[in-house]
């Protein structure tokens, strides 16, 4: 299994409008381009000087779903997000192998 793992830093003053949009559209539409099993957001627990963190975790069996994600689907994706909360936040982005 492969983990994209994309962590963000949100600024407070969007924080909440940012939350639920990435649980009711955001996440569901990564998850619905049939690249990855499942997505999970997490609260990363640490005291941030601005903003809060959040680590968002799709699951997929290969790193060619992960690639086919890249290249189909991440680019109008990820332009959504930055278009709705530009200068509002910073990301990037790892993948995890489980072993």
């Amino acid at each position: 299994m492969i983990i994209y793992n994309v962590t963000v830093n949100i600024d407070n003053d969007v924080h909440e409008d940012w939350l639920n949009w990435m649980k009711e559209k955001h996440i569901p539409d990564v998850v619905a381009t049939g690249c990855f099993t499942e997505g999970n957001i997490f609260r990363i627990l640490v005291d941030e000087q601005q903003g809060t963190s959040y680590s968002i975790q799709y699951a997929a069996n290969s790193m060619a779903d992960i690639e086919r994600y890249r290249e189909q689907f991440a680019p109008e994706l990820q332009q959504e997000h930055m278009e709705r909360y530009k200068d509002k936040f910073v990301a990037f982005r790892t993948l995890l192998e489980k072993l």
